[in-house]
């Protein structure tokens, strides 16, 4: 399992609406992150890893599906667009995932999740997450993700 990035993106918000910042030099998506690859995201404020999701979608959709639920199906959207009004989006990939599966990238987002309780306390703003057994290699990635975000140790 390779994981590359981060790529990260400065958002601003309100409830109903996103953009990526543009003076943030980042005033659009990479390519990358418009692609159908397995990607791993976070969002971050004050410091703080407020929330870990995975995708296949791009980006940008993912983040409009967030934003336009209204909990029809059960889904209410991002829980942190109401709580926040900027925030920090590192994404990560999974360029070589067979068939684009996201089995390893979601090990790995429980893997993050987990070390954000053991600091402290779940994602401020953490819904959903999945947990499958993991291995070495999920909980390295999980570390340095983690690491990235938050400091060491």
């Amino acid at each position: 399992m390779e994981l590359a990035g981060p790529d990260s993106f400065e958002l601003v918000f309100d409830h109903e609406k996103f953009q990526v910042r543009p003076d943030s030099g980042l005033g659009q998506f990479t390519p990358r992150a418009c692609s159908k690859i397995p990607k791993l995201y976070v969002v971050a404020a004050a410091d703080q890893l407020m929330y870990v999701g995975v995708t296949k979608q791009p980006i940008r959709n993912r983040l409009r599906l967030g934003w336009q639920a209204k909990g029809e199906t059960g889904y209410y959207g991002y829980a942190w667009r109401h709580a926040l009004t900027s925030a920090t989006l590192h994404v990560w990939y999974h360029e070589n995932a067979k068939d684009r599966s996201s089995r390893d990238v979601e090990t790995v987002e429980a893997e993050v999740a987990f070390l954000v309780r053991t600091a402290g306390q779940w994602p401020l703003h953490q819904t959903e997450i999945h947990f499958y057994p993991s291995s070495d290699i999920h909980r390295t990635h999980a570390r340095r993700i983690f690491e990235f975000v938050a400091g060491p140790g």
